[in-house]
Order: structure tokens, then C-alpha cells, then sequence
């Protein structure tokens, strides 16, 4: 069998936060749907008969949920702005999300604002998270802490809107404790788990997550324009469909029966025909990632963050010191002109992403340590 990970033959990847090279194994699956669709056509279904199903079942086990509250979305805004323009706002209700979130998860939530469905409250950037702040530059973003959410939460506030894991910084959102906070204060918890998804554990029914949105080609490893939806019953049904076609229908390809009777459950969030096999792609992803075990990876990834850390001998690289609690697979560092630093990796192969003024080192489960080890003298000799 081909490589799994053919890009390791040329390069030293370190950007699975970004857009992660797609598993073998999943184009390969999705090479033949579409091969066969192209011989078949309809008949192609008769072949792949549970290709929703299987997808659903897969992310119900990596989210410890049922398949039923799995929706496949073609991307992480997608999914998010279903959920934010149909969700049952009344005048002056507030929504709370971090100042420096990914655009994706801060303009469907601008747009509640814009058209005075709800205001939007912006948890301002902690410095005190880190204990050398004085070494991380002013403009580079850091996080926030549990006590900023509260400070901002009025009894308007509706929803609280972060990614698990912030884009920038690497910051991991303490989400036991905010989805308790949530809780408590009947407050619907939405996740972006864009950069986390696949590399650490998230289980909403366990944290009390409303729902929960990502793409599925960084941590992942799928196919580009292919994403998931969880959202859980109570929450589900608080939504108003803001998008409508004949698969949202129970009447299914009943199509001259106009009756209105959408699904109930994920289903209510695919409303026309999907791209199905980049859904056979991201299947084959989940199912990998269960095999490796989510655990045993975020735990690899750790321990690689650790031995890059161990060799760096330069005094010219800073790193974010974050409590156990808010780490995360991203490793963003500070040093001089990231831009160049990060041009000048990838012309010694070495593949990394620039974001908020950090350089950003993302190794996953199939880095091994000597890339990591290269990874860092390259550095070094910087």
C-alpha cells in the first residue's frame, strides 16, 4: 500500500493546524466514489448505501454522542452560521466571544449585531495567562481566563461563542469549567473545533457544549470543504432553519409532496445534495483517528512540544509558558520576523504558518522525533 503520509518523503511537516496533507487512505476512497459515479451515476449509491450513516456513527464515537446530533457542513462557518442566524435572539440579548477569534467564528455572530438581532460582547486578551508576558510582544494575542467571562455575562447573556483552541496563541479554553459556568447560568456553549478536532479529546455531552462546529482538513486529515456539526437535541430545537431543499424533507424523493416536515435531527442542517465523497474521505479520517486513539495522540503531541522545547538552545525564540489546563497542540513561539523565519524553514523543507505574529510548530501523531529535533536546529542556526 501507498504511504499513508506521502508528503514526509519531501518535507517536514509542521502546519496540521493549518491545511494538513490529505490521508491516503481517504483520497483513495474518494477517488474511487467518484470514479465510479463516473461510470455508474446514480447507480453509484447502490454500491455506497450507508455513506451518511457511517460518516455519523464515526464522529458519534470520536464526540461520545449519538449519530443523530452529527451534521456533515462543508465548513466550520458553514456550520456556525446555520446555528447563529437561526437562533431565537430577543431584543438586547448579548452574545460573548473572545476579541481575537478566527473570522469564522467571530463575523456569523458580527452579523446578529449588524442586523440588531443581538449584541456581541468581545472578552478582551489576559495577559496575565502567561507568567513571562513581558516577553511576548503587545500585539500578539494570548487568551482570556474563566473570570473575564463572567465579568462580561449579564442575565442577556445567550450564547458564549470561542474555539476550543485559539488560532494564534495556542490557547486551549478550560471547557469543563466554562461549560459548567454555561450551565449554571443557562447559557448555550458553542466550540469552533477547528484546531483541536482529531487532536484532543472533546466530549460535549461531558463539558455541556450546545454545539460544535469544525472543518475536517487540519487535525483531521481530510479532504478541503468537508466539515461537522454537533449540536445536541435541546439546543437543535431551539433553531430555526435559515436554509431549505428537498434533503431537509422526511418525504425524502416524494418531490411534488410540498408538505413541510423537515428532519429533527443533524439532518435538519443538510438541506441539499452533499459532496459525497468527500464525506467517504472524512469517514475514512475519523476512523483513523479512532484507531490511533485521540488520547494517545494529543499525548504524542505533547511529548513532541517537549522535545522541541528541550532543543532550542537560542535565547531568541520565547515560548508561551500556559498552565497544563490551556495547552494545546499548537505550539506558537515568538521570534524576530516570523514571515522570513517561516520562509526560510520552507526552503530547508520544513513546512510551518504564521499567525498573530507567532510562528506556529504543529506536529501530529506521525512526527516523529528527529523531525522535531531538525525542526529546532534549524532554528538554532537562525
Amino acid at each position: 500500500m501507498k504511504n499513508p503520509f506521502d508528503i514526509k518523503k519531501n518535507y517536514i511537516y509542521m502546519n496540521y493546524c493549518g491545511i494538513s496533507p490529505l490521508l491516503f487512505k481517504a483520497f483513495k476512497k474518494k477517488f474511487e466514489f467518484e470514479k465510479k459515479l463516473s461510470k455508474l451515476g446514480v447507480l453509484v449509491f447502490k454500491e455506497y448505501p450507508n455513506i451518511l450513516k457511517d460518516f455519523k456513527q464515526g464522529f458519534g464515537k470520536l464526540l461520545r454522542t449519538s449519530s443523530e446530533n452529527i451534521s456533515f457542513v462543508r465548513n466550520t462557518a458553514e456550520g456556525l452560521s446555520l446555528i447563529a442566524n437561526g437562533y431565537p435572539f430577543e431584543p438586547n440579548d448579548e452574545i460573548l466571544s473572545y476579541v481575537n477569534e478566527y473570522p469564522s467564528n467571530h463575523y456569523p455572530w458580527k452579523l446578529q449585531e449588524l442586523k440588531k438581532r443581538a449584541k456581541l460582547k468581545l472578552i478582551p486578551d489576559n495577559r496575565n495567562l502567561v507568567q513571562n508576558s513581558n516577553e511576548i510582544p503587545n500585539r500578539n494575542p494570548i487568551g482570556f481566563t474563566i473570570e473575564d467571562i463572567e465579568t462580561l455575562t449579564t442575565k442577556k447573556t445567550k450564547i458564549i461563542a470561542i474555539s476550543s483552541v485559539q488560532f494564534t496563541s495556542g490557547f486551549a479554553a478550560d471547557l469543563r469549567k466554562i461549560g459548567q459556568f454555561c450551565k449554571d447560568h443557562k447559557i448555550d456553549l458553542v466550540v469552533d473545533a477547528a484546531q483541536s478536532l482529531g487532536a484532543i479529546p472533546l466530549y460535549p455531552e461531558e463539558y455541556h457544549i450546545s454545539a460544535i462546529a469544525s472543518s475536517g482538513w487540519k487535525w483531521l486529515l481530510g479532504p478541503l470543504g468537508s466539515g461537522i456539526l454537533y449540536t445536541s437535541p435541546e439546543f437543535r430545537n431551539k433553531i430555526e432553519i435559515t436554509m431549505a431543499g428537498a434533503d431537509l424533507m422526511i418525504q425524502g424523493n416524494d418531490y411534488l409532496n410540498h408538505q413541510w416536515q423537515p428532519f429533527t435531527d443533524g439532518r435538519k442542517f443538510e438541506y441539499s445534495t452533499m459532496p459525497y465523497g468527500d464525506i467517504l474521505a472524512l469517514n475514512e479520517c475519523v476512523t483513523n483517528i479512532l484507531e490511533h486513539q485521540v488520547e494517545n495522540i494529543r499525548n504524542k503531541i505533547f511529548f513532541l512540544h517537549l522535545v522541541f522545547k528541550k532543543n532550542i538552545t537560542t535565547k531568541k525564540i520565547k515560548f508561551l509558558n500556559f498552565n497544563h489546563n490551556n495547552e494545546s497542540p499548537i505550539l506558537s513561539i515568538v521570534v524576530e520576523n516570523p514571515e522570513k523565519v517561516a520562509s526560510y524553514l520552507k526552503e530547508k523543507k520544513i513546512i510551518t504558518t504564521v499567525r498573530g505574529n507567532y510562528l506556529r510548530i504543529a506536529p501530529h501523531y506521525m512526527t516523529t522525533e528527529e523531525e522535531i529535533v531538525i525542526t529546532a536546529e534549524v532554528l538554532n542556526s537562525l
